[in-house]
């Protein structure tokens, strides 16, 4: 089984659908697991699964965001698996810090 992590920048609406579908109430502290990367660094996910694939996907308040506001529909026009198709939410900056601040 393949394990790959997933930062915001590449969600596709599959993988976005299997997040809602998991954690239709959203996650918490209890869904989130902490691991180092390859470079050493600590990141916090959350995992959803395939036939064939582990996905750990970076938490961040963007990702929280996103599966609030979740709408089937707003993706219907797009593949499954296009990374183009999820934007970040109007209402946080760009340059908003990716990690969420879970103290």
């Amino acid at each position: 089984m393949k394990r790959i992590i997933v930062d915001f920048k590449k969600l596709t609406p599959e993988i976005l659908k299997l997040l809602v579908e998991k954690y239709p109430d959203g996650y918490d502290d209890l869904n989130i697991i902490t691991f180092k990367n390859a470079k050493g660094e600590t990141v916090e996910a959350v995992e959803v699964r395939t036939e064939d694939t582990i996905y750990l996907v970076k938490v961040s308040t963007k990702l929280e965001r996103t599966m609030e506001n979740y709408d089937e529909d707003d993706y219907e026009d797009f593949a499954d698996d296009d990374p183009e198709a999820v934007q970040p939410p109007e209402d946080l900056p760009e340059d908003t810090e990716d990690e969420e601040d879970l103290g």
